[in-house]
This record gives C-alpha cells, sequence and structure tokens, in this order.
C-alpha cells in the first residue's frame, strides 16, 4: 500500500495530505499523480477489482503540498462541487514571503489573466478581455528579521490560476522558492501549503474542519520562531495534537475525552458495588 498520509476517511469522502510536486491529477508528465494514489489505496485496502471511483473536487498547483479531500462517490463529488462553487468549501494557506508588509493584515484585489502557452498569470487592467478578478485576505503571523522573511495566512475568496503565488509577487512579497513567480530561494522548494480546510459534509450536512501542517525545516522553521516569540502552545495557533479538529480544537478533544474516562469509573463503581452486594 503506497504511502499516503490519511486525515479522515468514511464512505463518503477522503482527505489526504498531498505532498509538494506531485501533481493533483495525471498531466503530460506522466509521473504519479495525487488522484491515482488515493485510488491505488481505496483499490489495495479493500480489495476492490476493476476501476474505481474517486472524484476529483479541487486542486493545488503540483510544488504546493497540504491538504486535498476527494469524493468516493459521484453524490458526494456533486455536492463537494456545489459547495466550491457557493464558496462555503473554505482553504486557507500558509505562505512564507520575501520582505515586510506595511500593513499587518490586508485584502489584495487584482485581475487575473491566463497566459495558456506558457501556462502563467499576471496581473492586468479590469478592462483586458478575459480578465477575471482574484481577491485574497493575508494576515502577517511574524517577521523574520534576520532572513526578512514574512509568515503569512492566506484566505482565498477567489481560486484563479497561481493566485496567491501571482498576487503577492505583483505586490513585493514573492513566495520563498516560487520558480515562476519568486524573486529568492530559486532552487528550493516553494513556501506554500494548504494548512486548512472547511467543508460541510456531503452526505451528513456537519461541518467539518482538518488542519496539516508542513514538518518545521528549511524555510518552514519560521513556525517554530512563531511559536518561541509569541508563546503560542502546541494546541494554540498551531495545533500538532491532531489534523482533525472536527469536534473543535485540541482542547475540546480533551475535554470528551475526560468524560469518557468519568463514563467509564461511573460503570466500573456500580459494577464493583453490585459485585459486592451479591458476595454478602
Amino acid at each position: 500500500m503506497n504511502n499516503l498520509k490519511i486525515l479522515y476517511e468514511d464512505n463518503h469522502i477522503i482527505v489526504v495530505e498531498k505532498a509538494p510536486n506531485i501533481p493533483s491529477q495525471a498531466d503530460k508528465t506522466g509521473d504519479i499523480d495525487m488522484l491515482s494514489l488515493v485510488k491505488n489505496y481505496i483499490k489495495e485496502k479493500y480489495n476492490k477489482p476493476g476501476n474505481v471511483y474517486i472524484g476529483l473536487v479541487h486542486r493545488l498547483d503540483r510544488p504546493v503540498g497540504g491538504i486535498m479531500v476527494f469524493a468516493k462517490t459521484s453524490k458526494a463529488a456533486s455536492r463537494l462541487s456545489e459547495e466550491v462553487r457557493n464558496k462555503t468549501f473554505q482553504k486557507k494557506y500558509l505562505a512564507v514571503v520575501d520582505g515586510k508588509f506595511e500593513q499587518e493584515a490586508g485584502t489584495l484585489e487584482d485581475y487575473l489573466y491566463k497566459d495558456e502557452r506558457n501556462n502563467m498569470s499576471k496581473v492586468v487592467s479590469a478592462t483586458k478581455k478575459n480578465a477575471k478578478l482574484a481577491k485574497l485576505d493575508y494576515k502577517v503571523l511574524i517577521y523574520d528579521e534576520v532572513k526578512k522573511l514574512s509568515l503569512v495566512e492566506i484566505n482565498l475568496h477567489t481560486g484563479r490560476h497561481h493566485q496567491i503565488r501571482v498576487q503577492l509577487s505583483h505586490c513585493g512579497h514573492s513566495i520563498f522558492g516560487d520558480q515562476k513567480y519568486g524573486t529568492r530561494g530559486q532552487g528550493k522548494q516553494i513556501a506554500l501549503w494548504a494548512y486548512k480546510l472547511k467543508i460541510v459534509h456531503p452526505t451528513t450536512k456537519e461541518e467539518m474542519e482538518f488542519e496539516d501542517f508542513p514538518e518545521y525545516v528549511g524555510t518552514w522553521s519560521i513556525i517554530r520562531k512563531i511559536k518561541k516569540e509569541k508563546n503560542w502552545a502546541i494546541r494554540g495557533h498551531f495545533p500538532k495534537c491532531t489534523e482533525f479538529v472536527h469536534f473543535g480544537k485540541c482542547p475540546r478533544i480533551v475535554h470528551f475525552s475526560l468524560v469518557y474516562f468519568m463514563l467509564i469509573l461511573w460503570k466500573w463503581k456500580i459494577f464493583y458495588k453490585n459485585h459486592i452486594y451479591s458476595f454478602l
């Protein structure tokens, strides 16, 4: 069975971590892709003959890592795709970018034009033919004075081609390691990660939230710096005790665990009391 990191799985959806440099679906390179990896995983785990249905609901750029959700049924795929269209399908990203922002939080609005021939996008005027509005919110989490790099959280309002990469580069804060739009970290892995996903379950209609983080090494070691300088606990801004936070943040999971433990003690107390009475 392939080394696929599963964050959550049921009969309708499967949530996984996409490693950097793996395409979301098959492309002209012929390299292994996430859609095929998930299909192979399902086929091997459940010993399914023939073709396995897995619905591709959204994509991440090939060099970008992070959370992806796939549908295991056509109905789930249809409902999740509807969430994407209705913007109830929410994704947040972490990025390490060049320089220091003037404002700690803000919104970027641009019009983007996709160059199909070169597979690149650029900021253009709103009047250009086929230009599309691109909007995102950013929040600076920390600035490294020594390396002159900022760790930012990105919330997308639109899902344009290479949107985060193009807009941050255009405003003078290109992503470290971006080979197409960046100015720093050439030859390095792009520091862009889809770390949070929020959806409504296609069948139960329950709100679900997932979090997953890159290893705190290399460029991403800046996360260690923010935890140290701002004294954020592991279960605070960057929870590591679980990737699946469907029941809320880690403290609430601990709360449920304590309730479960107390329930076991209560049952044992009744058993012990009845046992003594029967002996007497």
